[in-house]
């Protein structure tokens, strides 16, 4: 495959990072925190800073609130036609694309994934995004109805924007969780007030830059760079603000639903997983035991969906935890900015180190390390976040490993036998979450009787770890979430239904 990213740009990126820190942007202007502060951001492949950015704050949300207020209340956004949202929304992918380069480096040096990961599962996918839900701006319908009140009725509804939205992103997949959030919201007339992740602003920022290139009036998009306990939360607390939508961990997610009581915005959550993978004795192993791997190793384990609980069947055991860790230990780890690099560094110094107590509580309860286990030497990289590829085996209920979400490169495995379906879907639904799943067999019959049988949102049948599409709803059961995104089920949650009434 051709690279797709233009490396030569690198040394005048890193040059134009180091010299200015990169500010907030809020009411179509780019500006510094009101404090005056900044912070360092950290290249997780070298553990050194290498830029900084504003450190927005509770004061810097209330402008940029007030400013996505202005722009709704004004109707500057929400008062142009569907089809002029349309093209705005595709102006924006267009220049995405035309800064394809810029953007997954930007990525790959603040998160530290593989070039090709922040092109293809950033960049791409972002400008999909933007182009499916320019699509819905003109699509957005109400229904008529026919009352059994007596007399004659015109009776129908109409959806509207909901109004002024508060997005905010993690930073496993930085640019295309911010994508995702303001292109329905916008297609859908709302104006947005974005919190990208404090370990990863910078391509944020690049969207900032794109979008007031693109034409969108003043305060139709604001994006406040800050920490969560402080930028975030005043978001969330805001009583300007109509509605939250939130990717991040289900602790932080509970406590968002409890500050949105105060005006009881409307909140869409899309939290963790500890999603079961199921591989029955008949699968095709020469793509299960790859698309398992990739699972839970692509990148680093960073994924909420990642199939993290592996049930393989007794009679296949030990050809799949054979080929699982022959395959961890393959994987190339390294810098993301280099070609060959298939896993590069978890994020930072805090997830590097709660992922390893996972692997320390597990193999103290038990279990044994098949494959990786420790942190991983890099040459040239010493100070980097490496950490090895993980197979646990002996793993059971119970163990806290097994239990909570990693958010690592960490696969806990158990064996099953001859069970029916009903023992092996109350195996993999042993967990308070319910993001996703897989399940690989040949009999399709199994198959979509495990998948009806598992309380997840999302189920994969022999199909691996592709990314989400922008079509299929996307969301969890239990404590994985609330509401789903993408699809239509996505941008009608950025809206609120009205009904009409006309006595004839």
């Amino acid at each position: 495959m051709t690279m797709p990213v233009d490396t030569s740009i690198l040394p005048d990126l890193r040059q134009d990072l180091a010299a200015r820190s990169r500010e907030l942007f809020i009411g179509g202007k780019f500006q510094p925190a009101q404090s005056g502060e900044t912070f360092a951001v950290i290249d997780p492949a070298t553990g050194e800073e290498f830029a900084s950015v504003a450190s927005g704050g509770a004061a810097d949300i209330d402008l940029a609130v007030k400013a996505a207020r202005k722009c709704f209340d004004s109707a500057a956004w929400s008062g142009k036609t569907p089809a002029e949202r349309a093209r705005a929304l595709t102006r924006l992918a267009d220049l995405v694309e035309a800064n394809g380069s810029r953007i997954a480096l930007t990525e790959t040096l603040d998160n530290g994934m593989p070039m090709m990961m922040a092109f293809f599962g950033g960049v791409a996918a972002a400008s999909e995004q933007l182009r499916y839900n320019a699509g819905w701006a003109t699509k957005l319908n109400g229904e008529t109805f026919t009352p059994s009140n007596p007399g004659e009725w015109h009776a129908f509804t109409t959806r509207e924007p909901v109004g002024v939205v508060g997005a905010i992103v993690p930073w496993n997949f930085p640019f295309v969780m911010a994508v995702a959030k303001i292109a329905p919201a916008l297609a859908a007339g709302c104006t947005v007030v974005l919190k990208p992740a404090e370990q990863t602003p910078l391509s944020a920022v690049i969207l900032a830059e794109l979008i007031a290139e693109a034409g969108f009036p003043e305060g139709a998009v604001n994006i406040v760079t800050g920490y969560g306990k402080t930028a975030g939360a005043a978001l969330v607390e805001h009583p300007l603000v109509d509605k939250i939508s939130f990717t991040g961990s289900t602790a932080t997610g509970k406590g968002i639903v409890h500050a949105c009581t105060g005006n009881l915005k409307r909140v869409t959550l899309e939290l963790g997983g500890k999603s079961p993978v199921v591989i029955f004795d008949d699968a095709d192993l020469a793509k299960a035991i790859p698309g398992t791997a990739m699972g839970i190793f692509g990148n680093a384990g960073q994924v909420c969906a990642a199939g993290s609980r592996l049930f393989v069947h007794e009679r296949v055991r030990d050809q799949v935890m054979e080929g699982l860790a022959g395959f961890a230990r393959s994987l190339k780890l390294g810098s993301g900015l280099s070609p060959d690099t298939q896993m590069g560094p978890l994020v930072s110094q805090v997830q590097f180190d709660r992922v390893s107590s996972y692997i320390d509580s597990a193999t103290s309860e038990g279990a044994t390390a098949v494959a990786g286990g420790a942190a991983a030497a890099v040459e040239g990289h010493e100070g980097g976040f490496f950490m090895q590829p993980t197979v646990l085996s002996d793993t059971a209920p119970g163990m806290k490993a097994v239990e909570e979400e990693i958010f690592g490169p960490v696969l806990c495995t158990q064996t099953f036998g001859d069970d029916d379906l009903e023992q092996v879907a109350a195996a993999a639904n042993n967990t308070t979450f319910g993001l996703s799943s897989a399940i690989w067999t040949r009999d399709m019959s199994t198959g979509l009787k495990l998948a009806k049988r598992i309380r997840a949102g999302m189920v994969r049948i022999n199909g691996g770890a592709g990314g989400p599409d922008p079509a299929m709803p996307l969301g969890g059961f239990k404590q994985s979430g609330w509401g789903r995104e993408n699809g239509r089920n996505g941008i009608e949650a950025y809206t609120e239904i009205k009904s009409v009434t006309i006595n004839l």
